[in-house]
């Protein structure tokens, strides 16, 4: 069908070109959708709007982008213990499924810290061998993620956190922040101090608008909530979404 930019945006993203972006607007927006506009090539743009369009939605503003950072962070200090936990009293599937999600955690995380917008689920694992950090940290999540045991779970996933926190220190975002895993408030569990670089990250924001939004909590942006289909993919839902944030 033929179409215009402004018909084309309100019906990916229901959101209306003349309208300024607001933080809840980038929060709402699914990354697999601002992939999707901003990447590959464009063919004819005589007046410019689309290519000017893709650079204003190339990335986060910075200030979102930390604070996304810091949510990642934080949905990985979440269950990294937990899924020891599981383990150790003799749920090895209730270990597992969360290591899985832990390993999915950590891509996402990848995916924010190379500034790049994470792909539609059948091209995720695709598009992560892609960046920069995949061939040092691959192995190890892919060991998590077949382990047999809680052990070996917590060991692969404890060295990809600890790759993932030197990634974090090579983006000068916060002060150098501790890039080895430690005990869990005295238990037998071994876990990288997720907090202090949630804490780290969301100290730095400046932006009202963003503090205002994180002092609530470190919620995140839509595909930090949810990974259900309707919800990334039907933009019908997008205004509803926008209210977490009022």
């Amino acid at each position: 069908n033929i179409t215009n930019l402004r018909e084309f945006i309100l019906a990916e993203l229901n959101w209306d070109l003349r309208q300024l972006l607001e933080p809840a607007d980038w929060l709402t927006f699914p990354a697999q959708v601002l992939r999707a506009i901003t990447a590959g090539r464009v063919f004819f743009d005589s007046t410019r709007e689309l290519t000017a369009l893709r650079q204003q939605l190339a990335f986060y503003p910075h200030d979102i982008w930390q604070y996304l950072l810091a949510c990642g962070w934080d949905r990985i200090g979440q269950e990294q213990p937990l899924m020891q936990r599981a383990g150790y009293v003799g749920d090895e599937l209730g270990s597992a499924i969360m290591g899985s999600r832990l390993v999915r955690d950590v891509m996402a995380l990848c995916f924010l810290m190379e500034r790049q917008y994470a792909p539609y689920p059948k091209w995720f694992g695709s598009a992560f061998k892609r960046l920069s950090c995949a061939g040092a940290i691959s192995p190890l999540l892919w060991q998590a993620h077949s382990a047999v045991t809680w052990q070996e779970r917590a060991s692969a996933l404890g060295a990809a956190c600890e790759l993932l926190a030197c990634q974090h220190n090579s983006l000068g975002l916060t002060a150098p922040l501790p890039e080895a895993l430690g005990p869990f408030h005295g238990r037998p569990f071994q876990v990288i101090p997720a907090g202090k670089f949630t804490a780290a990250l969301l100290e730095g924001i400046s932006d009202p608008e963003v503090r205002r939004i994180a002092q609530k909590g470190p919620l995140g942006s839509l595909d930090q909530i949810s990974d259900n289909t309707i919800l990334r993919s039907s933009p019908a839902w997008r205004l509803a979404l926008k209210a977490l944030y009022a």
